[in-house]
């Protein structure tokens, strides 16, 4: 069934984001024939568009206002609608991110739709759209149908395939209008500097919870990532370690903080609460390192190590180092 798809894209350094391909992609396969366009707001938008085009948009609605570049969600919507009146999408797609966290709510109550949140499914199933998300702290999935139209969803990092780039492909540029009066005032930022790869992009997530005792338990975690490799692995933290100042709240793995897909997620010390496991229970392979037996963790996790971490980390450490 053709369909138009509309992808609210992000850009981070001028570029469209690993997320936007993906998201394109996932269009590109529920359009089946419609148009699949993106929006591209803020500072190099319109550089940007090639690359959207690349990544399988036929059309991109862009401003280079540069206003746009701190997000605010009134701001940001006022755009998104002039986009929407203009594709006449069937179904909009944004990122799980800040920007569709917000915006997703927002945009399904002015269209008199609804929103679909966290999805980890976006597919066509004989004509009907139908999404699956996470339910109940992420130990069952919930597969929703829409009876509104547009539907609007946001859609996990990780959990689409982007198309093969294209780099002859082409589109169509429309400008969309500055941004308008805000609710909203930013007044400071505060930048946090992470070194290596983010949470969310990293094949390999290494988390480390309350049970590691202290802040210097976070070193072996630090130790056991760099082993696997900084170009492969990341670190991550439950909200309780960030929570006691161990961890900085950047790295937060849980339902208030980043969801992680990894091919390889690493819990060190963490009991596996509801609110933790919603943020890596889309990991393909979770393997636990708890000295409990009867840790939550271990009923979600593929492979277990009953231990204390003080004593199974070192060994593994060093083994992966030997392997390399």
């Amino acid at each position: 069934m053709a369909r138009n798809v509309l992808v609210v894209g992000e850009l981070i350094e001028g570029q469209p984001s690993s997320t936007t391909g993906e998201l394109l992609g996932a269009g590109s396969r529920l359009a089946d024939g419609g148009a699949v366009s993106v929006t591209l707001l803020g500072s190099g938008a319109s550089a940007a568009a090639p690359a959207a085009f690349a990544a399988g948009a036929g059309q991109a609605f862009t401003s280079d206002d540069a206003n746009y570049d701190t997000f605010r969600s009134d701001q940001w919507l006022g755009a998104v609608l002039a986009a929407v009146d203009q594709a006449s999408p069937a179904v909009v797609l944004m990122a799980q991110s800040t920007v569709g966290r917000e915006l997703a709510p927002r945009l399904a109550f002015r269209l008199d739709t609804a929103a679909a949140m966290d999805c980890t499914m976006v597919e066509d199933d004989g004509g009907t759209l139908k999404v699956t998300r996470p339910a109940y702290g992420g130990n069952a999935l919930a597969t929703f149908s829409f009876a509104s139209s547009p539907a609007v969803a946001t859609v996990r990092a990780k959990s689409q395939d982007p198309l093969a780039p294209n780099a002859g492909a082409s589109g169509q540029t429309t400008e969309l209008p500055g941004v308008g009066e805000s609710r909203t005032t930013v007044i400071g930022r505060e930048k946090v500097e992470a070194e290596g790869l983010q949470l969310q992009e990293a094949p390999v997530v290494v988390s480390g919870g309350r049970g590691l005792g202290s802040p210097e338990g976070f070193e072996l975690v630090e130790a056991l990532a760099a082993a696997i490799g900084k170009d492969k692995a990341a670190v991550g933290a439950s909200r309780a370690a960030c929570d006691l100042g161990w961890y900085p709240p950047s790295q937060q793995v849980g339902l208030t903080g980043k969801v992680v897909t990894p091919d390889l997620y690493i819990a060190v010390a963490i009991s596996g609460a509801s609110q933790h496991m919603a943020g890596c229970s889309g990991s393909k392979t979770i393997v636990a390192i708890n000295k409990d037996p009867e840790a939550n963790i271990f009923k979600v996790a593929r492979f277990g190590i009953v231990g204390d971490y003080k004593q199974v980390l070192p060994p593994l450490i060093e083994a992966l180092k030997a392997a390399k």
